[in-house]
């Protein structure tokens, strides 16, 4: 593709022990800070209202996150209103730290504090970009004329801080992080650093955004590592990182920035923002779920987290989002529904951690249901999922073959509707042309008796729309009544198979059989249901001869 000679490397990566790629995984969940209320909602083509800032606050609260970034107050009067809304009808829990963003000039940071006034716990972010593309074509100025700015807008703060009712502490960001020189970045960063003081009592965050992606992961890593290494008074810092996804990298960038140091992330559900969007904290803690940690955030009802983000956002949740997406646990393919199905059976069986294959995590956890959002019916599918479905929605456990048999059935006819079949759809597909078929055939009474070790049997019948009673004899009531079928249709046949079992639980539970018959064409099966269980086998014979008519 032309073009690509215009491009550059535009970061500045740092020598690194790279003593954090030897971790393998995250050991606890970092701090939490969903900037769904800021970010997320800046970058949505319509803006939440105030009524769907305090439903999507609710339920960020639900979730379980103890910091919430609620916007910039200074930037309109929803936002101002907002803050103040929360404040003055006491919509905060005492454990839940709200945090708002400024920029280092006083108006803006006098207003701010002023929509802050009398919060309980609240966080002041203050920014201003570092980066040398910002530097030389924004803001035109010089590195020292940038730490100027910072600095400014850190004196400030505590300025307000000291006679604003409330208790705040600060966070700066060098914004544009990933494009700014390392060791400029860590200059400025602590200029910020000795002006703010911090103590054990009240630690001072230092963001490192990823403002733009420009490199991969590792990179990002090590600049972690270098801010680690030279920010002053690291014990009373805590680092946080704020990953953008313009590389598709975010959730990368994020898992090896908190391995190489990192103690926060802030970012969205779903991973709403600006461009491609921030990091999706959804699938940053469920990622740590799968691997045993616990995230501290409740996403055990997906459905409805789903649901309230799309009403207030006006966006949509992809279908392969990870874990989130509607189709993400679905297998059409036959091999991996047949997979899952046998997992399924197997962790039934045996227990312990969760192995199924193909499915990194347990569907339930998130508030999914197997037989709708695991197994979907179309073309693609095979036996093993087609059965499973119906045995777990429908209590019905097909015979192998005769699972191979209806699976291609329900293949074809997804396969010619051209769409994806509904459980429902399957379930009707076997109820309409397996089970207690009657069109040219149908048993309508059967007595019997046993004498001499055999059984007779007196059976009524309905043959091409003729009525007739019929005697037979046969070593079990299945076999007198196939021989009776046999002397008024006769056609050749012999019953291959039999299979039966309680469709229900407790005494009043029908029956449901299965008979395969075979003749000089091949096999045919049939199904029948009753609640007696003698009637349920010859119903089923009756279908199996009908569908081989």
């Amino acid at each position: 593709m032309n073009g690509y000679q215009k491009y550059t490397k535009q970061f500045f990566p740092v020598e690194s022990s790279a003593d954090w790629a030897k971790k393998t995984y995250l050991e606890k969940a970092p701090i939490w800070c969903s900037v769904d209320l800021r970010d997320g909602n800046q970058a949505l083509i319509i803006p939440m209202s105030l009524e769907e800032k305090l439903e999507f606050f609710k339920l960020l609260v639900k979730v379980g996150f103890k910091e919430i970034e609620i916007g910039f107050p200074a930037a309109s009067e929803t936002e101002y209103e907002f803050c103040r809304t929360l404040i003055e009808n006491d919509m905060i829990p005492d454990d839940v730290t709200i945090q708002v963003l400024t920029q280092s000039r006083e108006h803006i940071i006098a207003k701010t504090f002023e929509a802050l006034r009398g919060a309980k716990n609240a966080v002041v972010h203050l920014y201003n970009s570092t980066s040398v593309a910002q530097r030389e074509q924004v803001f035109r100025k010089s590195k020292e004329e940038i730490i100027e700015i910072a600095k400014f807008g850190a004196n400030l703060c505590k300025e307000y801080r000291e006679k604003t009712e409330g208790n705040f502490i600060f966070e700066y960001s060098p914004e544009s992080f990933t494009g700014t020189e390392p060791e400029f970045a860590a200059e400025i960063c602590n200029e910020v650093i000795d002006i703010w003081e911090p103590k054990p009592e009240n630690k001072v965050i230092i963001n490192l955004p990823v403002t733009v992606s420009h490199s991969m992961p590792h990179v990002y890593a090590n600049q972690v590592e270098y801010m680690c290494k030279h920010l002053h008074n690291r014990e009373n810092l805590v680092i946080s990182l704020h990953p953008h996804n313009d590389r598709g990298c975010a959730v990368a960038d994020s898992e090896m920035g908190l391995l190489a140091g990192g103690d926060r992330i802030e970012g969205t559900l779903f991973g709403n923002g600006e461009r491609t969007g921030n990091v999706d904290i959804i699938t940053l803690a469920l990622n740590m779920y799968s691997q045993g940690v616990d995230p501290e955030l409740d996403f055990s009802n997906l459905p409805e987290i789903c649901a309230t983000y799309e009403k207030v956002t006006r966006m949509r949740v992809y279908e392969r989002q990870p874990y989130s997406g509607a189709l993400v646990f679905a297998a059409f393919s036959g091999s991996h529904q047949d997979a899952i199905a046998k997992g399924m059976h197997y962790r039934e069986a045996n227990g312990g951690i969760w192995n199924v294959p193909y499915l990194p995590i347990d569907p339930t956890d998130l508030g999914r249901v197997y037989e709708a959002d695991v197994i979907r019916i179309n073309s693609q599918s095979g036996k093993g999922g087609i059965g499973y479905l119906l045995e777990t929605k429908y209590s019905l456990i097909l015979p192998p073959k005769m699972r191979e048999v209806f699976g291609y059935h329900v293949k074809s006819i997804s396969d010619h509707a051209h769409k994806e079949l509904s459980p429902a759809e399957v379930h009707e597909i076997f109820m309409d042309h397996y089970v207690n078929l009657k069109n040219k055939l149908e048993v309508k009474e059967a007595h019997f008796r046993k004498e001499n070790g055999v059984t007779k049997a007196e059976v009524v019948m309905k043959w091409n729309g003729k009525e007739q009673t019929v005697s037979a004899v046969g070593n079990g009531s299945l076999d007198a009544v196939s021989g009776a079928i046999t002397s008024v249709i006769g056609k050749c046949y012999m019953i291959d198979s039999y299979s039966e079992h309680a469709l229900e639980d407790g005494s009043t539970s029908r029956a449901v059989s299965y008979v395969s018959i075979k003749n000089g064409n091949g096999t045919s099966w049939g199904a029948g249901i009753d609640s007696d269980i003698v009637f349920s086998s010859v119903k089923a014979l009756v279908s199996a001869i009908n569908r081989m008519l």
